[in-house]
């Protein structure tokens, strides 16, 4: 609370102390970073009016938006509010591809980079085009050929090879069996799950395991006669 001495106008009265409360700093400091009911409500409905008053990052993707962006709303407890784009970058949130907060667009390798960064995290869920359309903020066609274009492959080639990658570690490293393997990669069926490993690796996962025991043996035995 601060005092304000307001003159009296008429018959030269002494002046009169009025007391006018005043927002607290801290307080305003607060809620700058706050997701409040009317933000939250700008968010849901693409609001562009509220445009460069703050933007919002989703936690999950480690992507950053306008309030009017027309992407798939985003969970609420997985939102961070920043009062410019600036602060949201400095916090190594990225750009969105739809809706360009900082107003210029966003490179395809750096968006590349974001599919990538959402495919290396989720590789044992159900990831389709669709849905990495959706968490990535683009159109499914448009996210398939850039991502070919500058990795090589297509999205589900490159889930696919995280999968097998995975599935050689537990393979190697566990006694998991080959269905409760699958399963961990993301693949509820066991025979494409053998079908897949053996297309890509030019061996079934039982021969695999059992070919990385012997090297492994191996190699103990022959550690063991030279020391």
């Amino acid at each position: 609370m601060v005092e304000v001495k307001l003159m009296a106008n008429i018959g030269g009265h002494e002046p009169k102390h009025h007391s006018i409360p005043m927002a607290d700093d801290a307080k305003i400091a607060a809620d700058e970073g706050q997701l409040t009911d009317e933000r939250w409500q700008a968010i849901i409905n693409n609001d562009a009016s509220y445009d460069f008053q703050f933007f919002y990052a989703v936690k999950t993707t480690c992507i950053f938006c306008r309030p009017s962006c027309k992407s798939r709303p985003p969970n609420k407890q997985n939102v961070r509010i920043f009062q410019n784009a600036q602060q949201a970058l400095a916090a190594h949130f990225r750009p969105c591809k739809r809706c360009k907060p900082t107003g210029q667009r966003l490179p395809d390798s750096e968006w590349v980079d974001q599919i990538t960064n959402f495919i290396d995290s989720h590789f044992s869920e159900n990831v389709t085009l669709e849905i990495l359309a959706e968490m990535c903020h683009g159109s499914p066609y448009h996210l398939h050929r850039t991502f070919k274009r500058v990795k090589g492959m297509t999205p589900g080639e490159y889930v696919q090879q995280l999968r097998m990658n995975k599935a050689k570690q537990l393979l190697a490293d566990t006694d998991k069996t080959i269905t409760d393997i699958a399963f961990a990669v993301g693949m509820s069926s066991t025979p494409y799950f053998v079908t897949l490993f053996k297309k890509m690796t030019g061996t079934t996962p039982t021969e695999y395991r059992h070919r990385h025991k012997q090297a492994s043996e191996t190699g103990r035995l022959h550690y063991e006669r030279e020391n």
